[in-house]
């Protein structure tokens, strides 16, 4: 009897290791019978990106010294006196993210600035910078909340990411309709599993997009101004008339994708989105360029938004 056990219990291992074999052979180690068919066809993330070893900044002066010496045309007098303040939140490895608000006595509309929802795109929040101090010098009926860098774990790489700390597109975590069904495919089959796309493991999987998903619900802008980089063109998503032209950018609506901020606040909240795409995400435009976008934003809202 004791002999037909240990029989028993050979062939019961030696049954297992051949198992076991065939599924490493087919790449599937670790992985059981059960899990087999769920496994070959789940979505799965890219790889992170490196880690970043950059000291986290902590006061808005060690910001200014950090952004100073690695974006275009941002001198330290310039990020001084935009006089940043910590929003209260942080990213996913601990940076603060900081705003600033510029006031009209007579503001009736609000009207919320953002850059560096993209790591790598650095010209976007110097331009951000820059329209602080504009937005300092030009009478407006609007109370203007700027937010120059959503993103800072991916800008302050050696080598910037467009992702987050943790992989994910930012501009692809939004809560759209349907996001659970269409942002995966649409990163699996359009973008061939890009990770620079990638969308997350679910919307408002990231503490940098739930922030601004939070001060939506919260603050309520009449507008949102989303900068990014390098296409060189002028997007809208909104219930308005687009504008036309901010100095040389022309509109070129380019369509929406699942968990973009443009389709989830354009299409989904009804709040218009003016998404910039400056022409390079290395160098910021010059100084009259710079004015004359600003200048041709300030017209647009007085002409379509009643901030006049």
């Amino acid at each position: 009897m004791f002999s037909r056990l240990v029989n028993g219990a050979r062939v019961r291992a030696a049954w297992r290791s051949a198992l076991l074999a065939g599924w490493c052979v087919a790449g599937l180690c670790g992985v059981t019978p059960f899990m087999s068919a769920w496994a070959m066809t789940s979505v799965k993330a890219p790889p992170k990106p490196p880690v970043n070893v950059a000291p986290v900044y902590a006061t808005p002066l060690a910001f200014c010294q950090d952004m100073t010496r690695r974006l275009p045309n941002l001198s330290a007098a310039v990020c001084t006196k935009a006089q940043l303040t910590p929003i209260g939140a942080k990213s996913a490895q601990g940076r603060p993210l900081f705003l600033r608000d510029v006031i009209s006595a007579n503001a009736h509309l609000r009207v919320l600035v953002i850059g560096g929802i993209h790591g790598d795109e650095l010209s976007s929040t110097s331009l951000v910078m820059h329209w602080i101090k504009a937005a300092t010098e030009t009478p407006s009926n609007i109370h203007w909340r700027f937010v120059p860098l959503m993103n800072p774990d991916g800008m302050l790489l050696d080598k910037p990411t467009r992702t987050n700390s943790r992989g994910v597109d930012l501009n692809r975590n939004f809560p759209t309709p349907n996001w659970d069904k269409e942002a995966p495919i649409y990163w699996s089959q359009r973008t061939k599993n890009d990770p620079r796309r990638y969308p997350g493991p679910k919307p408002l999987s990231e503490p940098e997009s739930k922030w601004l998903f939070d001060e939506m619900e919260r603050w309520k802008p009449n507008l949102i101004v989303s900068v990014h980089a390098p296409y060189g063109v002028l997007d809208f998503d909104g219930p308005t008339v687009a504008p036309q032209r901010l100095g040389r950018l022309y509109l070129d609506q380019v369509g929406i994708f699942p968990g973009s901020l443009g389709n989830y606040g354009g299409v989904h909240k009804k709040v218009p989105v003016v998404t910039i795409e400056l022409p390079s995400a290395l160098r910021t435009p010059q100084e009259a360029e710079i004015r004359q976008m600003w200048l041709d934003l300030l017209r647009w809202t007085a002409e379509r938004l009643g901030a006049g």
